[in-house]
């Protein structure tokens, strides 16, 4: 510092920086690409149909998809109960409790709102009209999911699904007629 008039040039741990150019780069990126998309060979097991078993009639008897569709639109969950869809069944069921009891509370609040000549009775009204609209909604999606449910009845319960060899994958197996 003393034979010297002046600062001299900073050094960093491990010497001097350097930048990576355009072509050091793309060979970077080639060799990420070339890694990425390696694996190793797999035996052709989706090929393999000797373990295929197919089963015998598979067709459910019992109710129809528009049968389905009228007991599910009359009551809904009805129809999902018959194509042996409980939990469904249950789901709609219960929307169906909630949106009934709704829409009579709401008009209800209505009527007590027209009594004593309240100026939120116009939003009350409205708030009726939508719990009735959802009620409906239930009714009518009720009724096209038991429709699509009487549709899909007779698809195979037995779909399985196994691990590739050396674990690699999943495999999913569907039978087929």
């Amino acid at each position: 510092m003393h034979g010297r008039a002046g600062a001299g040039t900073t050094e960093r741990a491990g010497g001097a920086m350097r930048r990576l150019g355009g072509w050091a780069v793309w060979r970077l990126g080639a060799a990420c690409v070339i890694l990425l998309t390696a694996k190793p060979p797999n035996r052709l097991t989706a090929q393999d149909t000797s373990h295929i078993i197919f089963p015998g009639d598979t067709m459910h008897r019992g109710v129809r998809p528009m049968g389905a569709f009228w007991r599910s639109f009359l009551l809904p969950g009805w129809g999902q109960a018959v194509t042996g869809r409980p939990v469904t069944g249950s789901a709609f069921v219960a929307w169906e409790g909630i949106t009934a009891m709704m829409t009579l509370k709401a008009q209800q609040e209505a009527n007590y709102l027209k009594e004593i000549h309240s100026t939120s009775l116009k939003l009350k009204r409205q708030e009726v009209q939508d719990w009735l609209v959802l009620w409906i909604f239930n009714h009518l999606f009720s009724g096209a999911e038991a429709y699509v449910s009487g549709h899909l009845r007779d698809f195979p319960p037995d779909l399985k699904m196994r691990a590739l060899p050396n674990g690699r994958g999943i495999s999913i197996s569907i039978p087929l007629r």
